[in-house]
C-alpha cells in the first residue's frame, strides 16, 4: 500500500540528487547456484529492478557466495541462505533482507530500508 507514496518519495529524491554526486548505495544480493528462490526474483523482479527509481537509487550488485567474496564487502556478514539482500551505503550495511517471498513483500522490505538510507542521508 505504501508503495507509490514511496516512489514519489524516491523520485523527488532522485530529482534532489540529480545535480550531487551519485549515492553510493547499492543492493548487494547474495545467491547462489541452483537457488530456486534466487531464480524466481530474477524472473520476477530482475528484468524491472534497474528501470525503478528503488533500482537508480541503489543499483543491484550480485555476488555469488560460493566464490570470494568482494574485498569492499568484506564487513558484511554472508549468510548461507540466499537470496539475501543487504542494502550498503560506503561499505556500510544499511539494511538486511532474507529470503524472497514475491515481489509485493520484496518491495515493502526495500521501501523500509531505503527510508533507513534516506534518514541517514538526512541525518
Amino acid at each position: 500500500m505504501a508503495r507509490p507514496f514511496a516512489r514519489l518519495l524516491y523520485a523527488a529524491l532522485a530529482a534532489l540528487l540529480a545535480g550531487t554526486p551519485a549515492l553510493s548505495a547499492e543492493l548487494v544480493m547474495f545467491e547462489q547456484a541452483g537457488c530456486a528462490w534466487c531464480k524466481r526474483w530474477n524472473e520476477e523482479i530482475g528484468p524491472a529492478y534497474p528501470n525503478t527509481d528503488e533500482g537508480r537509487i541503489a543499483p543491484l550488485r550480485r555476488v555469488d557466495i560460493n566464490k570470494p567474496i568482494p574485498e569492499d564487502l568484506s564487513n558484511i556478514r554472508v549468510e548461507r541462505f540466499t537470496p539475501t539482500f543487504v542494502l550498503v551505503e560506503n561499505g556500510q550495511e544499511i539494511g538486511r533482507m532474507r529470503g524472497y517471498q514475491g515481489d509485493e513483500f520484496f518491495w515493502f522490505l526495500l521501501d523500509e530500508m531505503l527510508r533507513k538510507l534516506e534518514a541517514k542521508e538526512a541525518g
